[in-house]
C-alpha cells in the first residue's frame, strides 16, 4: 500500500514536481497525503488541485505499474529506497519516483555521462564508443539517452566494458523510443538498466526529454559532448551539468563543421577540451581501476585480431598511417577506426607528424 500511495502521487493529472515536493515536506509519505482531509491539503496546494488529489481515480495505472513491477527485472524505485540514487537527493527537482528495468546497483556507481547528436557523423560515433569503452574500462559506468547516433555509440562502447552503462530515456519504461534501438534497449536491459519517471505508457513527447536531461546530469561526475548543433538537447544537458556542479567536457572537431559548433560554444564558457579518455581521468582525478573478485585489477580488455596485427607492424619504432597500411594491408579508414581505440585504452601514442607509437 505504501508504493501504492507513491505511484498515485506521481499519477494524479496535473501535479508536477514542486507540488509534490511541497506536500512530501508537509506530510512526510504519501499515505499521510491521501490520508489528509480538503482543506489540510488546501492549505498547501491550490485547492482545485488538493480536491483532484483525493478524488482522482488511478486505480488502472497502479494496477498496471504493480504488476510490471512484479516481472523478473523491473523496480520501482521512490525516493524512500535505498536503492534510489543518491546522486539525485541533492537535485532541485529529483524524480519521486523511477521506473527501472535492469540492474538497479549501477545507479550508485560512479558514472560520466556522454551526449551528442542524433545526426552524428560517423567519425563522432567512433569517438562516443571509444570513449564509452575506455572509460568504462577504468571503472565509470555510462550513461546516455538511447537516442540514435551519439547516445547508442556509447552506450554500446560502455557494454563492452565491465562497468555497464545507465539509458535515461522519455518515454515509458515499457516502451522503446527510437525503434531501430530495441536491440540496443535489451542490451542494456540485460547488461545495465534503463531508468524513466514517466508513468508506463508515455509516448515520446517533447517536452518529456528535457527532464530526462536532467536525470542524465544528475546521475554523473561530468558530462561529456562528443558533437553537438547549436541549441541542442545536448548542450541543455551540459548546462544542467555545470549548473549541479559538474564538471563538463567537449570534444573539439572542424571549424567547417556544424556539429562542432556546440562543443566549441561549451569550450569557450569554460567546458574541458579533451582529445582522450585519460584527459577526462585526469580532470576527475580518477584513479581506482575496476577490481576482480580477488580485489586486484582486472587485466584490459584482450586485443582483437585487427589490434594485434596493428601492434605487430608498430614493432618498437613509430610508423605513419601509410607504413601500417602497406604492412597490415588495411585501408588508412580501417587503420583510423583500430586506432583511435588503442589510443584511448592507453596501448598506443600518437605522435607528432602523425606517427603511431607502441606503448605496450
Amino acid at each position: 500500500m505504501e508504493l501504492a500511495a507513491w505511484l498515485r502521487l506521481t499519477l494524479v493529472p496535473g501535479v508536477g514536481g514542486e507540488s509534490r515536493r511541497a506536500l512530501l515536506k508537509a506530510f512526510g509519505l504519501p499515505e499521510a497525503i491521501f490520508a489528509a482531509n480538503p482543506a489540510t491539503l488546501a492549505g498547501i496546494v491550490d485547492p482545485t488541485l488538493a480536491e483532484r488529489l483525493l478524488r482522482h481515480d488511478c486505480a488502472a495505472g497502479i494496477d498496471a505499474a504493480l504488476a510490471w513491477a512484479g516481472q523478473p527485472g523491473n523496480h520501482l524505485l521512490t525516493l524512500a529506497d535505498a536503492e534510489y540514487p543518491q546522486t539525485l537527493l541533492g537535485a532541485d527537482d529529483p524524480p519521486i519516483l523511477l521506473y527501472a528495468k535492469g540492474r538497479v546497483d549501477l545507479l550508485n556507481q560512479p558514472a560520466l555521462a556522454i551526449v551528442g547528436s542524433r545526426n552524428a557523423t560517423a567519425q563522432g560515433m567512433r569517438d562516443a564508443e571509444a570513449f564509452a569503452r575506455a572509460l568504462g574500462e577504468s571503472g565509470l559506468c555510462i550513461v546516455s539517452g538511447l537516442a540514435l547516433g551519439i547516445d547508442a555509440a556509447a552506450h554500446r562502447g560502455a557494454l563492452a566494458s565491465p562497468a555497464g552503462t545507465v539509458a535515461v530515456i522519455g518515454t515509458g519504461a515499457d516502451r522503446v523510443y527510437p525503434a531501430r534501438n530495441e536491440a540496443l534497449a535489451r542490451a542494456i536491459a540485460e547488461k545495465g538498466v534503463i531508468v524513466s519517471e514517466f508513468p508506463l505508457g508515455t509516448p515520446a513527447l517533447a517536452a518529456n526529454f528535457p527532464r530526462r536531461n536532467r536525470i542524465i546530469a544528475g546521475l554523473a561526475l561530468g558530462c561529456l559532448v562528443v558533437e553537438a548543433a547549436p541549441k541542442s538537447g545536448s548542450l541543455i544537458t551540459a548546462r544542467l551539468a555545470a549548473d549541479a556542479g559538474r564538471e563538463v567536457f567537449a570534444i573539439p572537431g572542424s571549424i567547417h563543421s556544424p556539429l562542432s559548433h556546440g562543443c566549441h560554444q561549451l569550450i569557450r564558457q569554460g567546458a574541458k577540451l579533451v582529445e582522450t579518455a585519460a584527459d577526462i581521468l585526469e580532470e576527475l582525478r580518477w584513479e581506482t581501476p575496476i577490481a576482480s573478485a580477488a580485489g586486484a585489477p582486472t587485466d584490459p580488455a584482450p586485443l582483437g585480431k585487427q589490434e594485434e596485427q596493428v601492434l605487430a607492424c608498430l614493432g618498437d619504432s613509430p610508423r605513419g598511417l601509410e607504413a601500417l597500411a602497406e604492412n597490415s594491408g588495411l585501408t588508412p579508414a580501417e587503420l583510423l577506426a583500430i586506432l583511435l581505440p588503442m589510443e584511448l585504452a592507453g596501448r598506443i601514442a600518437q605522435l607528432p607528424g602523425g606517427l603511431y607509437q607502441r606503448l605496450r
